[in-house]
């Protein structure tokens, strides 16, 4: 009879489990959809709202597990379909529901590294030996994003068009449009400043994906971290590096840009999801050579005030991450404030 009520108590707990985390994924995927729905409106709010979209599924997926993030994402781009068609639900999958998934996933994925006992040394039961966990690699997961903000800008721009002569000419239109509402008297040099206009606005469309979804993982990982929901522990941000391959991926689409035709558009735009990767190592790079600095904080401060008000700045960001790419900057600094070697007697 105990028996009984204690599996019934156990069947009741797990069911109410159940229906907690199946709450907490229709609630991330109603407020993701709502944010992003909210584009609609056409108020400046819903611009924010739109970019920080991934954001509930992202503490789902982290907080809750990925299965989380894609029961909600799942639910979120069906109702989306139901309610404004077929286009809405295809881009809410593809530029929120797949990247929060998956980056979440990526985020709590590791291996574990059992140590080995000493030799001469017989091993403890398996319950007591020292496991270590190796987490996946943050400079892994800046590639990631850079593949993501790849994919939701190509999807977006081949909505305009199959080819590029298209998707060049409907970007141009609409540039054209838009000018011609706030001032009517469009002369030659405007016309000029499109053109120019047109050609940066891939590249410019990877950049903006590329810092949300960075930004909308961090949020989520802060928040997690700050309710007790993160499952591993802090990454060392100023570690991050790019794998090696990376360089010559970046030298490959940075050739394939000169060519021409549909080709040479996905060039540019993962040329510069590329180098906004290793602007981002760049910052890491910064942290770690200011650690001697006085005064480091204000630096920092500076240095990121000056490429958020200006942007341009963010080009010395791009070179210092791929001068340390390849001279090593970090691993020479940090070697070199290590303590001497004891003198051996």
């Amino acid at each position: 009879m105990v028996g009984a009520n204690d599996a019934s108590n156990r069947s009741k707990g797990a069911g109410q489990l159940m229906m907690a985390f199946a709450l907490i994924a229709l609630i991330a995927g109603a407020a993701s959809a709502l944010m992003f729905a909210s584009i609609a409106s056409g108020a400046l709010i819903s611009l924010a709202l739109f970019y920080l979209a991934p954001l509930p599924l992202m503490v789902a997926a982290i907080g809750w597990g990925p299965l989380c993030a894609s029961l909600g994402g799942i639910a979120a781009a069906i109702g989306l379909g139901a309610l404004f068609g077929l286009p809405y639900c295809i881009a809410f999958a593809v530029t929120v529901a797949l990247p929060a998934w998956w980056l979440g996933h990526l985020v709590l994925l590791g291996r574990q590294l059992g140590s080995a006992a000493p030799e001469g040394t017989t091993a403890g039961p398996p319950t007591e030996a020292k496991v270590e966990i190796e987490w996946y690699p943050v400079g892994r997961i800046l590639l990631w994003i850079a593949g993501f903000a790849t994919l939701t800008t190509m999807a977006a721009l081949l909505t305009l068009g199959t080819d590029a002569e298209t998707i060049i000419g409907t970007l141009r239109r609409g540039l054209m449009r838009l000018l011609r509402t706030t001032d009517p008297q469009t002369s030659g040099e405007a016309s000029q400043l499109v053109d120019a206009l047109v050609r940066i606005a891939p590249a410019a469309a990877t950049i903006v994906a590329m810092m949300t979804l960075t930004l909308n993982l961090w949020l989520s990982a802060k928040v997690t971290a700050t309710s007790g929901r993160l499952r591993r522990p802090w990454p060392d941000l100023m570690a991050a590096e790019l794998p090696p391959m990376t360089l010559v991926a970046l030298c490959l689409a940075l050739a394939f840009s000169f060519t021409g035709g549909l080709l040479a558009i996905v060039a540019q735009i993962a040329t510069a999801a590329l180098l906004m990767a290793y602007a981002l190592t760049g910052f890491a790079v910064l942290h770690t050579l200011t650690l001697a600095l006085k005064g480091r904080t204000f630096w920092l401060s500076s240095a990121y005030a000056v490429v958020v008000v200006f942007g341009w700045p963010v080009i010395a960001m791009v070179i210092l991450g791929l001068a340390d790419s390849v001279f090593g900057f970090r691993e020479r600094f940090l070697r070199s404030r290590q303590p001497p070697p004891l003198p051996t007697p």
